[in-house]
């Protein structure tokens, strides 16, 4: 999409924006635009017709240079403010995403392990599906559970994003360094470059361009690439190193990660999707441990537009990076609902199976299992599949299995010389019916 260039600041009309800016009639209109951190082609359609549109937009942008704080890379200057309406966010972030007693009892401990598979699978689809993997989440979900070969490029790039996200989380306190960063684009981009020399390797050449998917415009073209040695050491610096005069949230700092890292664009391909899990591991290493299971990548996913333009507006407005903070806090924001309401469905669920299963002497891994085969009449299980979905061994997952066989809920089926699958077995309905008894 083609961004509106903003107006050039008026000297002669600075008095005027200044009187506005203090006038107190204005303020509900200066409050709107600070919360929501509008560029200039919403901010022209607000207040009365009496108010000069560049007068408002003059007033808006003293206003937030006001606390404006600016951060360097390289030969390239950012600036951000933080607005009432971000911190805001943040605290609520700090109180609910880290290591307080609150947040410890948002997901149950015994289910933690599943729960985190089934958001990293979540955050892999929907950021491969971001960068044009086409499959469906039932059948991205279905080959991530059984570990099955990626039949195609789409996805291969949703193993790699799930194997990448997986070894970021249990490797978040690694200090942040070149070798980190080229390691982890090799990893999301394996198999999956028009040109697979180009994988874990800063380009080396000028030919790349962002462009809009829909109208073709160039959308951003990124710093020289005998630039970016310097600036990803510049990231680098910036990540590892907290400076206590020039204090920055964490969580803003992770943003800022995320955009800079997409803005220097140092690779041929992927720089999307290593700047998504670069977020992550900042924000994980951090101590906001709960990031783990939010799939910020869906709620981006659905509204990719807004996300592309958050950028836009921040190249469009002098690198304004306010407005992809902005942005950012309210997709994690969304994010966090959506886990809620997950998690929510998920207790319901364990409460119905606990109602035909709880008297009996097994595991959560188990209740699972009986669950959805008795939703599902059809579905089969395989031992790799359990493990995966609950982080266990094979072995663990096969004796839960077995165990149920032994217990006649299950019976056995040879898939092929190696395999072997579970299904429900002919006395399934009589043993639940049995146990469902109040």
């Amino acid at each position: 999409m083609k961004i509106e260039p903003t107006p050039k600041l008026n000297h002669e009309k600075l008095a005027n924006a200044m009187l506005l800016l203090y006038d107190s009639n204005a303020q509900p209109l200066f409050q709107k635009i600070s919360n929501e951190y509008l560029y200039w082609d919403k901010v022209k359609y607000l207040g009365s017709k009496d108010i000069d549109k560049e007068v408002l937009w003059q007033a808006v942008k003293i206003q937030r240079g006001l606390n404006a704080q600016n951060i360097q890379f390289g030969k390239h200057t950012f600036h951000f403010t933080v607005t009432k309406n971000m911190l805001a966010l943040l605290h609520d972030f700090d109180m609910n995403l880290g290591g307080s007693l609150g947040t410890q009892n948002i997901i149950p401990t015994t289910d933690k392990n599943y729960y985190l598979i089934s958001s990293i699978m979540e955050e892999a689809i929907a950021s491969s599906q971001m960068e044009g993997a086409s499959t469906t989440r039932r059948i991205a979900k279905d080959m991530l559970r059984r570990q099955l070969k990626p039949k195609n490029r789409s996805q291969q790039m949703i193993i790699n994003n799930y194997e990448t996200i997986s070894k970021i989380s249990k490797n978040a306190n690694e200090v942040f360094s070149v070798e980190s960063l080229l390691d982890i684009h090799h990893s999301i981009t394996n198999k999956t470059l028009d040109n697979p020399e180009d994988e874990g390797v800063f380009r080396q050449n000028d030919d790349i361009y962002v462009v809009d998917g829909i109208t073709g415009h160039v959308a951003h073209t990124p710093p020289a690439y005998t630039e970016i040695d310097g600036l990803i050491h510049d990231l680098c610096d910036f990540a590892n190193n907290d400076d206590c005069d020039n204090f920055i949230h964490p969580i803003i700092k992770g943003i800022v990660i995320h955009f800079i890292l997409a803005y220097i664009h140092p690779f041929a391909d992927g720089n999307g999707r290593t700047a998504r899990s670069l977020f992550y591991w900042y924000m994980i290493k951090k101590g906001y441990w709960l990031t783990e299971y939010l799939s910020i990548s869906r709620i981006i996913y659905v509204n990719k537009t807004a996300y592309e333009k958050a950028y836009q507006y921040t190249e469009c407005d002098g690198n304004d990076l306010s407005y992809f903070i902005q942005y950012h806090l309210d997709v994690m924001k969304k994010a966090f609902e959506e886990l809620k309401k997950y998690l929510q469905r998920k207790i319901d669920e364990q409460q119905n199976i606990l109602r035909f299963v709880g008297i009996l002497n097994i595991n959560e891994r188990q209740r699972y299992v009986l669950k959805t085969i008795s939703d599902n009449k059809r579905a089969m299980f395989t031992p790799k599949e359990l493990a995966t979905q609950f982080d266990v061994s094979v072995r663990t997952a096969r004796t839960d299995l077995q165990e149920l066989v032994e217990m006649e809920y299950l019976t056995s089926t040879n898939l092929n010389k190696r395999a072997m699958g579970y299904i429900k077995s002919k006395r399934f309905e009589e043993l639940i019916k049995a146990v469902s008894k109040p």
